[in-house]
């Protein structure tokens, strides 16, 4: 394929693209890395993450499936419950408890009964564990719970209770940073835009748009292009004396760098036989499968990715939006899921769901739900103890002993920190090192870990 002109726009476009998760970095050089040289691995491992922003309704995700459970749930939901006749069911291991997913959600409902699928109940911000009735005596709990901006940084950053410059993947990042000795591409990768999740306290993230990976290899071989190529790093290189100004040149230059080594590492790849949904999550689960082909290209041991499905704010006409949403989600992920297989990797990739927070088990008017708290998770892989759900369900009765008033907001028995610290210690990420740099708050909970990961 002939190389193309690369134009004012693309070199904006593309240097924007990789500068943005970098930017809200507190550290762009690379140093504070003597720890994690004491930890090392030859196997290779990645966490995928799939935010679904807007609040994910978890309870038309995961409904009860006994007679008794889902009666409870119709009764409450009332013009929200799906019919049972339409529910996929499931059955959890751990004391052959039937379940069912959401009816648009056969693909993962093949994964759990297959065991590379497990379901983690009622996980949620917390600042330490709490009852209804501390709840409702004031005690302390994350700030602005039901803020869809507070809760996506909160849950991005595992900091509950003040601003946070920094993401629990950053900062697993910044303690594997020795499993990734010589690696082409940082270990944080979005391809979907900033965040903080990405972001180190010492490393930095880099980003790409799905489908656009050729980077500043647009550059030709003409006379034209090669000078403006070399005066680009020049400039880049030149010290301005100017914090602001020396600064955006850093991350300049590693925008060339990451656009470089990705676009020469993904060269070498063949085309994947798995077939993806072209829907945006699709093209990104694709995206970075098509990157963990060329893991050996890029010298890398351990990488984070972050992916996102938009649109679960379903404060009206709920039923057909979640229903398409859950569907695309179910398509991507057994996608990805089969892609793995085919890199015979399924073991060495777990992804999981984040979602700022559940929805009101007592619909709204508009036939929709509003914002609650803890929600169900999903977690997939060949290294996941599948088939089986983690974590307590709630009593699903509004005003019930998990409600935190008359709605239907359960209050999570599970905390993020404990759900994500056993996805960060799969990674990599030493005991001694879970808390508290990566995960402040872990110590406040009895159990550190979950059971979920092998």
């Amino acid at each position: 394929m002939a190389k193309r002109e690369i134009s004012r726009r693309d070199f904006v476009r593309l240097s924007c693209c990789s500068a943005a998760g970098a930017a809200l970095a507190s550290g762009m050089g690379r140093f504070g890395l003597v720890n994690a040289y004491a930890q090392s691995s030859p196997q290779y491992r990645a966490l995928v993450c799939i935010f679904l922003f807007g609040g994910n309704d978890g309870n038309n995700t995961v409904i009860p499936f006994s007679t008794a459970g889902y009666q409870q749930y119709a009764t409450a939901r009332t013009g929200m419950a799906l019919a049972q006749n339409t529910l996929l069911p499931i059955t959890a291991k751990t004391g052959n408890v039937p379940y069912a997913f959401h009816p648009q959600m056969a693909g993962l409902q093949s994964l759990f009964n297959s065991g590379q699928l497990a379901l983690v109940a009622n996980v949620g911000t917390l600042v330490k564990p709490i009852t209804q009735a501390q709840y409702q005596a004031g005690a302390s709990v994350p700030a602005s719970l039901f803020s869809h901006s507070d809760q996506q940084a909160q849950w991005q950053t595992s900091i509950p209770n003040s601003s946070a410059t920094s993401g629990w993947a950053g900062r697993a990042a910044d303690k594997t940073q020795g499993l990734n000795v010589g690696a082409k591409l940082p270990t944080v990768l979005s391809v979907a835009g900033a965040n903080i999740f990405t972001t180190g306290l010492v490393t930095r993230p880099a980003a790409v748009s799905p489908g656009n990976t050729s980077g500043f290899a647009g550059f030709s071989n003409s006379a034209g292009s090669v000078a403006r190529y070399s005066t680009m790093q020049e400039l880049l290189t030149f010290d301005s004396g100017v914090s602001l100004i020396q600064a955006a040149s850093t991350i300049t230059g590693y925008a060339f760098a990451d656009s470089t080594a990705l676009a020469n590492a993904l060269a070498t790849g063949t085309p994947l036989k798995t077939t993806f949904p072209t829907t945006s999550l699709g093209s990104q689960l694709k995206q970075v499968a098509q990157i963990l082909q060329v893991r050996g290209a890029l010298s890398i041991n351990r990488q984070i990715f972050f992916c996102s499905l938009g649109g679960f704010d379903t404060h009206s006409n709920q039923l057909a939006d979640q229903s398409n949403l859950l569907g695309q989600l179910s398509a991507a992920m057994s996608a990805f899921y089969n892609a793995m297989v085919e890199l015979n990797i399924s073991s060495q990739v777990t992804t999981f769901t984040l979602s700022e927070f559940s929805r009101t088990l007592q619909e709204s008017s508009g036939a929709g739900t509003d914002h609650a708290w803890g929600n169900h998770h999903l977690v997939m892989g060949g290294a996941v103890h599948g088939g089986d759900l983690y974590g307590t369900f709630p009593t699903l009765v509004l005003g019930g002993p998990d409600d935190t008033g008359t709605r239907g907001r359960w209050i999570p028995t599970t905390a993020l920190d404990q759900y994500a610290a056993t996805l960060a210690s799969w990674f990599g990420v030493a005991d001694a090192d879970l808390q508290p740099y990566v995960f402040p708050d872990l110590a406040n909970f009895a159990a550190m870990k979950l059971s979920f990961m092998g």
